[in-house]
């Protein structure tokens, strides 16, 4: 695999972690995140009284900033991509883990963890596409 298929690749599985936060956002609001999670309650509480429309327009700003991060800088290459990749790579790893560890600990589902593991294996996946673009290894995937 050359440095452009990295690249598209790389493109594509970021558009892929978007569109999971997307889901995990729904399950979020579905299963009502910001009632039994108290840092979605802060900041659902940061934006209405109303925490539900409060955490609906959190989490509508949030993916549509990670599509226009794709749309705009990813897509066009400007030289902060690189950096906004990373940053949304390890924001959804932090993300996934968080949920899943909360779930474990309550020993049953905690809202968002249906969909963690989307966000885990997305983020897994573009940490071995950035690195390989940063090494520029041409080591062919499994």
């Amino acid at each position: 695999m050359d440095q452009q298929d990295v690249l598209e690749r790389r493109r594509l599985i970021f558009l892929w972690l978007i569109l999971a936060q997307g889901a995990h956002s729904i399950e979020g609001y579905v299963t009502r995140l910001y009632a039994v999670f108290p840092p979605a309650r802060f900041v659902s509480g940061l934006i209405s009284h109303n925490l539900a429309v409060g955490f609906l327009l959190v989490n509508v700003a949030l993916v549509t900033f990670g599509l226009w991060c794709w749309a705009v800088p990813v897509r066009s290459r400007w030289l902060v991509a690189e950096a906004l990749m990373w940053f949304w790579t390890l924001l959804e790893l932090g993300n996934g883990i968080g949920h899943l560890f909360l779930a474990l600990s309550q020993r049953g589902y905690f809202p968002g963890a249906a969909t963690a593991p989307f966000l885990l294996f997305f983020a897994g996946w573009l940490v071995v596409l950035q690195l390989r673009q940063a090494t520029g290894s041409s080591i062919p995937p499994h």
